[in-house]
């Protein structure tokens, strides 16, 4: 028997559900392949982290959580989701509700992690031009750059001593100035700690005396930068004022609303959940654009 004798199954002559399985099983492989190989995939690759994760880090750094994995983080907002929307359900019992309430919780806690990186920003921006002069008077003090920075650990500003300090200690432990460098940098996570430690690395590493110069220039314009952020943020408070204002309102008054049975029958409906998902969109829009308007563009990191 030749091979052009053997039958010939075609795809069709299966069944239904085992084309379903199949398909099924390729899926749920695809999305838990990330999980299941993530450091060979990355190693054959060759690539550095993307962008939005680096973001993301950043803002984990700055809201105080570095040491929470960003799977905890995603895991919390699950179960917060899930959290609100099962209440919206018992209460309201209307499924379009809970949907609703269930991807407002989801966005409960990135927003408060958002919220602690910007005031952690903005308290840095008050901190760097004292950090600068401190460093500058150790500088001329005749202290090398590694003392200066330790230094900073029992002498510089409240905010940033834990991380000098862990500078000072990694140093004395190690020695290499520039490996603490970038351990530092990862530390602080904020574009004007780039800039002022890569001044370092470079005076360090090809000497001369522009650095007490750069040091002043930087201090200086640290102080204007600050201020006009400060004034144009003062300016711009009622734009998100009035974000958070619109944004939560309408939602507001839709849970006094479904206190009544016949609000709740009408938003139990094909048109009121077709309400009830616009105005979600509408409402995320809005707030991002509001936003988007009352914010000042924020700095780059150029030197991770």
């Amino acid at each position: 028997m030749s091979v052009f004798d053997l039958p010939v199954f075609p795809v069709s002559a299966l069944p239904v559900s085992a084309l379903l399985g199949i398909s099924l099983g390729a899926g749920l492989l695809l999305v838990a392949a990330p999980w299941v190989w993530p450091r060979a995939a990355s190693t054959a690759r060759g690539g550095a982290p993307s962008a939005a994760l680096v973001r993301v880090h950043d803002e984990l750094v700055l809201a105080g959580l570095a040491r929470v994995p960003l799977a905890v983080v995603v895991t919390a907002s699950v179960c917060t989701a899930l959290l609100c929307g099962a209440l919206a359900l018992g209460l309201f019992a209307v499924p379009s509700l809970a949907a609703a309430a269930a991807v407002l919780g989801a966005l409960f806690i990135p927003m408060m992690i958002r919220r602690r990186a910007n005031d952690q920003r903005a308290e840095y921006r008050t901190l760097w031009p004292d950090v600068v002069d401190h460093l500058l008077a150790s500088v001329r003090a005749g202290r090398s750059l590694p003392e200066a920075l330790a230094e900073l650990a029992r002498r510089g500003p409240a905010g940033v001593r834990s991380a000098f300090a862990s500078f000072a200690d990694g140093y004395a432990r190690t020695g290499d100035f520039a490996g603490e460098l970038d351990r530092l940098k990862h530390l602080l996570a904020d574009p004007t700690s780039d800039r002022l430690l890569e001044a370092v690395r470079m005076a360090r590493e090809v000497g001369g005396t522009e650095l007490p110069h750069v040091l002043r220039t930087l201090s200086g314009s640290l102080r204007e930068e600050g201020a006009v952020r400060a004034e144009v943020h003062a300016r711009q408070s009622w734009l998100r004022n009035a974000a958070r204002l619109g944004s939560a309102a309408p939602w507001l008054l839709l849970a006094v609303l479904a206190t009544r049975p016949e609000a709740i029958r009408a938003y139990d409906s094909a048109a009121g959940t077709a309400v009830i998902v616009g105005g979600l969109a509408v409402t995320v829009l809005a707030y991002r654009l509001m936003l988007g308007i009352g914010r000042l563009r924020p700095e780059r990191r150029w030197f991770r």
